[in-house]
């Protein structure tokens, strides 16, 4: 972990001690000591009004290129887009557009934006700015591995593979200033929740065009959202300032936020009870041989959302590129066991990749756990118990302090595989950024991976493993799976649509296999209820910053 934090505990420690040895130094004092002499860069910088435990370091604030759960906490933060996200229901609400009309096909959506939109430098945001910042997400250059969330545009799929280069045929263009009219090439049902996702942000052209690749380091950055970005301090914390220019300023509760990047379970815990963490957003950040002990406390919060854990198979290499063998590897997974033995908060375990709960989805039953059906798969697949296989590579990323989740899903998946299989399999374990960089050049076997759901449709899902979409990340193209997800595209008939996306993910998790769903999250969040407010579990896990409170002292 970064020097502070190292520094930190060492601090903890020795205020531990002394509170031992004198017995003078109350429970209350702690927290301020600890605030005070180690969270922040300088002793004399005063505590934000909410520190967060967020993870690993953000990769990218871009809202074209940020894709990591980590990084778009942040961008929800800075940046907004036409509509945003219910704090308590996650549902799409007015954001930056005050009102919408839909044609009579449900094809073409008309936005008008609000009188006081506007930059944080006060600026005025028009329609114009939304065609640029969409159209730079969709160009080839910018490389948004989001960019799909915008293919439901007219011509959009076209111009982002350069078969069209006419950026003024796109379905999106600004009527005037306050009015921007949006053309799609079906009907889509969920577009309103893409519009609040944090990819169809606005961001600001002239900085932007001006400074390239370093405009996110300009100060102060012209920002859409309720925070402005303060200081990014690589290793030490993302800080945020209230947006005093933000059209619903009044409703941002915290003036001053500190998002920490912190891997480590033990540093996380043991900063959060000292009195030096709020938050923290990730059941990986808290020690999980102390969940049974936690789960009956006030601040541990569980909800059921849409996420997913599984895993990705490389299916460019050898010998993972025949489908047999990715089926024998998710048929000898044990998967209940997992979920028994590591996780112990109420996962449920998944054959499917649609989460249980999902709108207008009838998911079908995946692979079993089934050694002797995989032992046979593999054998006719010419891997009788393993022989003539080479080792396969497990990647997962690393957390500081050891003992992750993810690290003990990998010993137990490879135990599980040479047991039933005769596979040797190599744990590989890298940084947060090395890792996903490693799974969007295909260079693993198999790879630890989730998925949150962006919106609540199963398309959220299904639509990754195109074979055009930017976050596939395992090689495998499938024309029947495509045909299928471009069919369901176009239906407004619901039940005509279910099955057919039933059909798309018959094939991901049953025939072809190029993942191998584990278990299905269960929605986690661990604060003081007496002390915070705004905190609504939801299906999406989305917690906008501006809706949260803290109260100055814990209620008696």
């Amino acid at each position: 972990m970064v020097d502070t934090v190292h520094y930190a505990l060492r601090i903890t420690n020795c205020i531990s001690h002394i509170r031992r040895a004198a017995g003078r130094i109350t429970r209350r004092v702690l927290p301020l000591i600890f605030a005070m002499g180690c969270l922040s860069c300088s002793q004399q910088e005063p505590r934000a009004d909410l520190v967060i435990a967020n993870g690993a370091e953000p990769g990218s604030l871009d809202p074209a290129t940020s894709k990591g759960l980590e990084e778009l906490r942040i961008v929800m933060a800075l940046w907004e887009g036409l509509m945003r996200v219910d704090p308590k229901t996650a549902l799409p609400i007015p954001g930056l557009a005050e009102r919408h009309e839909v044609s009579p096909d449900g094809k073409v959506y008309t936005f008008y934006l609000r009188a006081n939109a506007t930059w944080s430098t006060g600026q005025r945001i028009t329609a114009h700015d939304f065609v640029y910042s969409w159209r730079r997400v969709l160009d080839p250059v910018t490389a948004s591995e989001y960019a799909g969330q915008l293919f439901y545009l007219k011509n959009a799929e076209a111009y982002f593979n350069r078969t069209l280069k006419d950026p003024n045929e796109l379905g999106v263009r600004a009527l005037d200033d306050s009015t921007l009219r949006v053309e799609l090439t079906n009907p889509t049902p969920f577009f309103l929740g893409l519009c609040a996702f944090q990819t169809l942000s606005v961001v600001p052209r002239d900085v932007v065009e001006k400074h390239g690749d370093d405009w996110m380091r300009v100060r102060p950055l012209p920002v859409s959202g309720p925070y402005q970005l303060e200081r990014w301090s690589l290793n030490d914390r993302v800080r945020l300032r209230a947006n005093p220019h933000y059209w619903d300023a009044t409703n941002t509760h915290c003036q001053v936020v500190d998002l920490l990047p912190i891997r480590s379970a033990s540093t996380a815990f043991n900063l959060y009870e000292r009195g030096g963490l709020d938050i923290i957003w990730d059941k990986e950040l808290i020690p999980s041989e102390l969940f049974p002990i936690l789960r009956p406390r006030s601040d541990f919060h569980s909800f059921n959302y849409l996420g997913t854990y599984f895993l990705r198979f490389n299916t460019t290499r050898k010998p993972l590129d025949d489908p047999r063998v990715r089926r024998a590897l998710t048929m000898c997974i044990d998967k209940q066991r997992l979920v028994d033995k590591i996780l112990k908060t109420g996962e449920v375990i998944g054959s499917h990749f649609v989460p249980p709960g999902t709108a207008n989805c009838r998911s079908p039953e995946g692979l079993a756990f089934d050694p002797e059906g995989a032992r046979q798969l593999l054998k006719e697949a010419g891997y009788p118990n393993g022989q003539g296989m080479r080792p396969i590579e497990y990647l997962f990323e690393s957390v500081s302090g050891g003992g992750s989740v993810h690290s003990k899903i990998g010993v137990e998946l490879q135990q599980m595989w040479q047991r039933e299989l005769g596979i040797k399999v190599e744990l590989r374990q890298m940084e947060k950024q090395v890792y996903l960089a490693a799974q969007r050049s295909l260079d693993y076997d198999v790879s630890r991976s989730t998925w949150i759901g962006d919106y609540n449709d199963p398309n959220t899902f299904l639509d990754l493993f195109r074979s055009n979409n930017g976050n596939n990340r395992t090689g495998w193209k499938n024309q029947p799976y495509d045909d299928l997800m471009d069919q369901a595209s176009v239906l407004t008939d619901l039940d005509q649509r279910a099955n057919l996306l039933r059909q798309a993910e018959s094939i991901l998790v049953r025939d072809e296999a190029p993942i191998a769903p584990l278990y299905f999250y269960s929605g986690f969040n661990y604060h003081n209820p007496d002390r915070i407010s705004g905190i609504h579990g939801n299906v999406l896990d989305s917690h906008p910053i501006n809706a949260i409170r803290v109260r100055k002292e814990p209620a008696r």
